[in-house]
């Protein structure tokens, strides 16, 4: 079995992406790791090739800057890095996703197990998205709770964004992937970089969706009954990173009202908590 590993990014440092840690989460288990590199303002290329691993392979590309429809250029520069693997299981992780040590293994063993079940065209995580600080996280059905992020190397597969992806079942049509569950968690940072870092990646972020750039409000902006505590350790590779660069404290904004959206969401969870029900978004379809 062969696994190959992929991401993208571009001006990582600056926008405050722990792309280091992510890439070096998943090394242990990966024959191929191929990392999509836009050109950009700061030294990000360099701190990929300073990791010094033999079976990190980087691709160098340009943004589209004219690709502002939905975002589409994230996943356009997401294809360029998944189109290089060479692995019988392609690995995505996003610039701010890490997986636990801990949870290696398990990983190991459920593509293992679907290798030769290709009715299993992918393999889906749960999420843990870390808002504010890293001590607490984000759960509510806005928040997407599982997603996938192992495809299988040798099936039509391309993303219409940077999230998920898509089967080709011919040229006309597409569909989500057939997927088992891993059973582990994806650790999302994005949420807990520095506001400054936040503040510079929303501003440059809204053109790239049709739109234009935004403001950052703060951490506090966001319905307090979405976040929870985080009682568990994180992984080894990322520590150094929430040390230096992530928040360390947060206050809900006392003046913040809520949108319809979170209106919304509220009495979705009110539905889940009540009746059982998971009401998340899930771009795959769980086969086993």
């Amino acid at each position: 079995m062969k696994v190959s590993g992929f991401t993208f990014v571009r001006n990582g440092i600056g926008l405050g992406y722990p792309f280091e840690a992510s890439i070096r989460s998943i090394l242990p288990i990966v024959d191929e790791f191929v990392v999509c590199v836009g050109a950009g303002e700061d030294a990000t290329r360099d701190r990929v090739t300073a990791i010094g691993d033999p079976r990190i392979r980087m691709v160098d590309s340009v943004w589209n800057e004219g690709m502002r429809d939905r975002g589409f250029v994230y996943a356009q520069q997401k294809m360029i890095a998944h189109f290089n693997c060479t692995g019988d299981w392609a690995f995505y992780l996003e610039a701010d996703e890490v997986v636990h040590e801990q949870d290696l293994p398990t990983v190991v063993k459920g593509m293992e197990r679907y290798l030769d079940r290709p009715e299993v065209e992918a393999l889906a995580f749960d999420y843990l998205h870390f808002y504010g600080t890293p001590s607490q996280v984000a759960d509510s059905p806005a928040w997407y709770r599982k997603a996938v992020r192992i495809v299988r190397n040798a099936v039509r597969i391309y993303s219409p964004d940077g999230l998920f992806f898509a089967v080709l079942e011919s040229n006309l049509r597409a569909r989500y992937p057939t997927a088992a569950a891993v059973g582990v968690p994806i650790y999302h940072y994005g949420h807990v970089r520095s506001v400054a870092n936040m503040a510079r990646k929303v501003s440059g972020a809204g053109r790239f969706w049709g739109g234009k750039n935004g403001d950052f409000g703060g951490y506090g902006r966001i319905d307090p009954q979405v976040i929870r505590p985080f009682r568990g350790s994180h992984p080894a590779v990322v520590r150094e990173w929430l040390v230096s660069e992530a928040e360390q404290e947060w206050q809900p904004d006392p003046g913040y009202r809520l949108s319809g959206r979170e209106r919304r969401h509220r009495m979705m969870m009110w539905m889940e908590r009540t009746f059982g029900l998971e009401l998340s978004k899930k771009h795959f379809r769980l086969v086993d």
